[in-house]
């Protein structure tokens, strides 16, 4: 047990914690039952499209509400998924958990990094749910191949992101679907996808999280706008 303790401990301490703003972001969230994470509420005109995102590794859920917020607003639900010790590897089936207790039939799965290559595996095993998919600077593994899925899907990366193993993801790109739009993000790093500071190995940015999260709203807003409304 006191191995235990010391393991979970080390991890905690290298989990990246979200910043002020990102937290002041999520403060009207609500909390979902059996912390399963937090829902941020369609506001204005309501979609029926609804979204569930699967964080990176060692990076704290209220990391991503700067843009989750921002794709709220917009009028979409957007399901924010909490994982033991912050790693989607170790409940990858989440999404199946939020969609049976919040009754979803369908909804748009996304990931950060680790997030979305373990929200790939949940969509290549679970499609009937799966009404598109989104990929913050990750990829879909051969476990998570969605190649013969007949969805859209969007790859969205940064030209100064260092964290990300870009031999791996030119190669996992036959794994994606027919229907992948791609965008890069000029001036953007791995870490500008939440707001949690900047992550070890990473590449210097050259605009600011705030507009790196701004950019990333408006994108997957006018990929859901393009592709489910």
């Amino acid at each position: 047990m006191a191995l235990l303790g010391l393991g979970y401990g080390l991890l905690q301490s290298k989990t990246y914690q979200p910043s002020q703003v990102a937290l002041k972001a999520s403060q009207k969230a609500q909390v979902l039952p059996s912390h399963q994470g937090l829902l941020f509420k369609a506001q204005g005109k309501k979609h029926q499209t609804t979204i569930v995102f699967y964080p990176g590794g060692l990076v704290a859920p209220k990391s991503y509400a700067p843009w989750i917020k921002r794709v709220s607003q917009a009028g979409y639900d957007v399901y924010l998924a909490y994982f033991p010790l912050n790693l989607a590897v170790f409940s990858p089936n989440k999404a199946q958990k939020i969609s049976h207790n919040q009754k979803l039939k369908q909804f748009i799965l996304g990931g950060h990094s680790l997030g979305g290559a373990m929200a790939s595996r949940y969509a290549a095993n679970h499609s009937q749910q799966i009404k598109g998919i989104f990929f913050l600077a990750s990829y879909p593994d051969q476990k998570g191949s969605l190649r013969k899925l007949n969805i859209p899907a969007l790859s969205i990366t940064a030209g100064h992101d260092k964290v990300l193993n870009w031999k791996k993801y030119r190669h996992n790109k036959i794994y994606l679907p027919r229907q992948t739009s791609f965008v890069t993000l000029d001036g953007g790093n791995h870490s500008g996808f939440g707001s949690y500071g900047h992550q070890k190995g990473d590449g210097k940015a050259t605009i600011s999280s705030k507009q790196q999260n701004k950019l990333v709203a408006q994108t997957i807003i006018s990929w859901l706008q393009k592709h489910f409304n």
